[in-house]
This record gives structure tokens, sequence and C-alpha cells, in this order.
């Protein structure tokens, strides 16, 4: 299956948030998920990575 990625944009829609926000979590934040570099000028983040980071957020918050 292939692997899903998505953008600052598509991050920070999923999120509610403004675009820079997943790039201040990534430096801020050691449970969120570290972009991945595609290729130069393209970084992506992992779906299934940040839907890990989901679910424990949503477990840790119980």
């Amino acid at each position: 299956m292939a692997e899903t990625y998505l953008s600052d944009t598509q991050v920070a829609a999923r999120y509610g948030v403004h675009r820079s926000t997943p790039w201040r979590w990534a430096k801020t934040d050691p449970f969120f998920p570290k972009p991945v570099p595609l290729s130069p000028g393209c970084t992506r983040w992992k779906l299934c990575q940040l839907e890990a980071w989901e679910t424990e957020k949503k477990n840790t918050s119980i």
C-alpha cells in the first residue's frame, strides 16, 4: 500500500491551525511527527504518523 503524505497546508487544515503551526510543533513537541524531505524543496508529513500521534494524544487525554 502506498504511503500518503500531507503538505504543511493540509496538516494545518486537518487541525484547524495556521500553516506555520505544524512546523512549530515539529520543533517544540518531541511527540509530534517530524516532516520527511521527499526532494529538494518538498517536505511532507506521513499520514500514518499523524494518525498515530492523534491516537496517542487522545489516549493520554482521558
